[in-house]
């Protein structure tokens, strides 16, 4: 049986999140997925109208059952509203992958109490959050997998980005004591890594300097990361659990 799959963060059609969608659409899963336009609109990508219906469209086309939901995930309500509307549209989900991320630069100097909150309430508390309420839920004994993103945070400093580093990093600690405490449900909990992705915020100049670091000679594409997540929340991966997976193609810091 198919599994019902929440993706968080799938705004844009060049995003891992859509990208995650359409790899677990092919592989037969329905999809429900959030997205939060006017964060992509303060940020240099900015947004293009209509792009989340297109990815329904999309998806929906692959032959299985799709739904969407805009959400603010900096709400302290939004894991309920975001499970209940799940459950009215599709059923009870068995996968959960945690792609949303807030995303800005600051460091020692120009960090704000204002700016760190942003940051932690979508990174880390949404992300914790929506974890627990899905496992909460969770009743179908096996077959139980969330997935969440992180960015090598403990792989080498990430200066210019303190706010990001410090809120995605506490990820990894809460993937591997979120595994512990619900795998007698049937839930595997794991974090991946993808390394630098070119999900449409990489200038040329930005490519062209990073290529260099892979032994491949090419940056992380959304489709890469997308089929790892796709094996992770896969039936024959039900014996990784609580691992932080660096899957970013030999990338040299």
């Amino acid at each position: 049986m198919n599994r019902i799959a929440i993706v968080t963060g799938a705004s844009r059609s060049k995003g891992i999140g859509a990208a995650v969608c359409r790899e677990l659409a092919k592989a037969g899963h329905p999809i429900f997925f959030t997205y939060w336009m006017p964060y992509d609109e303060e940020m240099p990508w900015g947004s293009v109208a209509g792009e989340p219906k297109l990815l329904k469209e999309e998806l929906e086309g692959l032959g299985v059952p799709v739904s969407m939901m805009e959400l603010d995930l900096t709400s302290p309500e939004a894991s309920e509203k975001l499970l209940q509307k799940v459950g009215e549209d599709l059923g009870q989900p068995s996968i959960l992958v945690n792609n949303a991320a807030y995303s800005t630069n600051d460091d020692y100097s120009t960090i704000t109490a204002e700016e760190l909150d942003k940051h932690y309430f979508v990174n880390i508390r949404a992300t914790a959050l929506l974890s627990s309420r899905f496992a909460q839920g969770f009743s179908l004994g096996s077959g139980g997998r969330i997935v969440n993103l992180t960015s090598g945070q403990f792989r080498g400093p990430m200066p210019g980005e303190l706010s990001y580093a410090t809120t995605k990093g506490a990820i990894d600690a809460m993937t591997i004591t979120l595994a512990a405490e619900v795998g007698k449900l049937g839930i595997t909990v794991n974090a991946i890594n993808p390394g630098p992705t070119d999900s449409g915020w990489m200038t040329e100049e930005i490519k062209s300097g990073l290529s260099g670091m892979f032994p491949s000679g090419r940056v992380g594409k959304p489709s890469d990361v997308a089929r790892t997540i796709t094996f992770l929340v896969s039936e024959e991966a039900e014996w990784v659990t609580g691992q932080i997976i660096h899957s970013e193609g030999g990338f040299r810091r």
